[in-house]
């Protein structure tokens, strides 16, 4: 008498495809991937995928859209723009991923995203320096600060990268030929206090752009593409860990509406009008101009090995 295998449909093989364990099923074909940490990932993105396609019961022309929409994104990045980083940005995982990679614990400087414009090197300047090259107008300003770790105690010679839209709401990178390259950036060296101090003008809100996929995506939400007026801050040092923020103008349209989400209320500070013609030629500004001072605690990394 002949003998057959057991009926399939008598015994399910847990590798067949069903809907309704669809997401233990693929999670299950990563359980020989030797990187703990990588199979971590992707088990659970595997799963809250499922949930989510599930959830909102996903329609065929609603995932041929959704991956139309990535691949476009993909083609829209290029050596000066990261429609990835813009799609991240908007979707608020980019300050939460920076939020939760850095806590403040209530002792240090908040952090916030790099964002899409800080793509070249800052030129190396003096401080006192203006980061101002193209002179096009805008509110001077002096910026003013000091770095200590959280005990107080100053970090000499740390790094202090800048970077800002002008006063108009444009980045060099899209003003090409209009204003000198590298215009309102700069790389600044703290003295032996931690102090750090540059001239330049106050930064106006601006759009994200938005003739790319992520725009389309603002427009068909009703959001807004507008970032609150911000300079852009990176200080880091040895044995310090790096630390990107952001200094907001009080006042600004959008603080509370900022279309990455970047807006913290530590970071907000009143630009003050100074009428000083003193301080003014000291610091080589027309008076009156505006003055921020905007001190940074910073996080020292814990050494190898201490107890």
């Amino acid at each position: 008498m002949t003998e057959h295998p057991e009926d399939p449909g008598t015994a399910p093989l847990s590798g067949l495809f069903e809907a309704e364990r669809s997401a233990e099923i693929v999670a299950a074909s990563f359980a020989g991937t030797s990187d703990e940490r990588l199979k971590e990932i992707l088990t659970s993105l595997v799963r809250h995928t499922h949930a989510f396609v599930k959830d909102v019961g996903l329609t065929g022309e609603e995932w041929a859209a959704g991956i139309r929409f990535l691949t476009e994104t993909g083609q829209k990045c290029d050596d000066t723009r990261q429609e990835f980083i813009l799609l991240s940005d908007v979707l608020g995982v980019s300050m939460l991923v920076e939020t939760l990679n850095h806590p403040a614990d209530g002792q240090f400087t908040e952090s916030t995203v790099e964002g899409p414009f800080h793509l070249v090197d800052s030129p190396p300047r003096a401080l006192g320096d203006t980061i101002d090259e193209a002179g096009q107008g805008g509110e001077p300003c002096l910026v003013t600060g000091r770095i200590t770790d959280a005990d107080g105690r100053p970090v000499a010679g740390a790094s202090v990268d800048v970077w800002q839209a002008d006063a108009d709401g444009f980045y060099d990178v899209q003003r090409p030929g209009e204003v000198p390259d590298r215009n309102l950036r700069g790389l600044f060296t703290a003295d032996e206090d931690g102090r750090f101090w540059f001239r330049t003008v106050v930064p106006r809100y601006y759009p994200i752009p938005t003739d790319g996929p992520v725009g389309g995506l603002l427009k068909a939400t009703g959001r807004h593409p507008n970032r609150a007026a911000h300079i852009h801050l990176e200080v880091s040092a040895p044995g310090v860990r790096t630390l990107t923020t952001h200094l907001f103008v009080a006042g600004s349209p959008y603080l509370d509406s900022d279309a990455v989400f970047g807006v913290k209320e530590s970071l907000i500070r009143t630009f003050a009008q100074v009428d000083d013609p003193a301080r003014a030629a000291e610091h080589e500004l027309p008076h009156p101009f505006r003055h921020v001072d905007f001190p940074i605690a910073v996080q020292r990394e814990v050494q190898s090995g201490a107890e």
